[in-house]
């Protein structure tokens, strides 16, 4: 075991950690140094008083965090099912391609122009639905990171940061198939 120096507040504290943990237990000392600080001058007279008070503003910290990351949460929900109607759309607008194949070559001329319309309209709620993406994985990435160094203090359920990413993985893979259905349309509309 390894021994490290923290300093909270006035005092300093030697504490045991295993090999390659010295930096962690280091930075959650500045954490709850930090939290020490925002007493300022209103401190008790009891040191272990003083603590909790820093404990309680960590666990502030942390049930923001935890309500940022539901929120997040529901974002990506939302996002999934404008990402399954752009799915939807896209499969009707093949099935629609396929019917306008098959009647009178005057009429595909319009079906074409409608669907590559679909097409652009298609593409542009992917785009958003992209950027939507990669802005929530920003903030949930945020929110795992600042969650999980709440975990490693209190601790935590461990399986939230691996449904997030799995979450992260799906919704890869579904704006995946939607490109994939778009650049098929394109490719039906430009054969007719």
């Amino acid at each position: 075991m390894t021994q490290v120096k923290i300093k909270v507040g006035p005092r300093t504290y030697s504490i045991a950690c295993g090999p390659g943990e010295e930096e962690k237990v280091e930075a959650f000392g500045k954490l709850i140094d930090e939290n020490y600080a925002k007493l300022g001058t209103a401190r008790a007279p009891q040191e272990a008083d003083n603590l909790v008070f820093a404990a309680l503003f960590m666990a502030d910290e942390l049930d923001e965090a935890k309500e940022k990351a539901a929120s997040a949460q529901g974002e990506l929900a939302e996002l999934r099912i404008e990402l399954q109607r752009a799915r939807d759309d896209a499969a009707n607008a093949l099935k629609k391609a396929a019917s306008a194949s098959e009647n009178d070559k005057e009429r595909s001329g319009s079906a074409k122009a409608e669907l590559r319309a679909e097409i652009a309209t298609l593409r542009k709620a992917e785009e958003r639905a992209r950027k939507e993406n990669v802005a929530l994985k920003a903030k949930v990435a945020d929110f795992e990171d600042r969650e999980r160094h709440q975990h490693d203090l209190f601790g935590g359920p461990a399986e939230d940061a691996a449904h997030s990413a799995a979450l992260a993985e799906k919704l890869e893979a579904l704006a995946a198939r939607a490109e994939a259905t778009a650049s098929a349309l394109e490719g039906q509309s430009t054969t007719h």
